[in-house]
């Protein structure tokens, strides 16, 4: 698991109720790669102890991503300390994709990850 470096908020609605939940610092995440989808999965412990998971097949990965790329170009530019943590984690992904199968690990243990 790692450390939440900012903030997470989840919501679920319901027709008849809804689930909402933060998590902070004191929480953390990890992520699961498998062949046909990625989970994201983040904990709270302690005494308001609450975990969500998350299953995201890659098309649908893929889509969010391009919306986010869509919304980011449509506003004001991110402040350099969010945009250049999102360069980096794309940059990573990106040099993840180019590798080709097997080679993944080394990759990403030369780049910090």
């Amino acid at each position: 698991m790692k450390s939440i470096t900012d903030r997470a908020e989840v919501s679920i609605d319901f027709p008849d109720k809804a689930y909402m939940g933060a998590f902070g610092r004191e929480s953390s995440f990890d992520v699961k790669v498998e062949a046909n989808e990625v989970l994201i999965r983040i904990v709270r412990a302690g005494e308001q102890q609450r975990q969500v998971a998350v299953h995201l097949h890659y098309y649908l990965l893929a889509d969010i991503l391009l919306e986010m790329s869509v919304g980011l170009a449509e506003h004001e530019p991110l402040d350099s300390a969010h945009r250049d943590a999102l360069r980096t984690g794309a940059d990573a992904l990106t040099r993840a994709l180019h590798k080709p199968s097997g080679s993944h690990r080394k990759a990403l243990s030369k780049s910090g990850f």
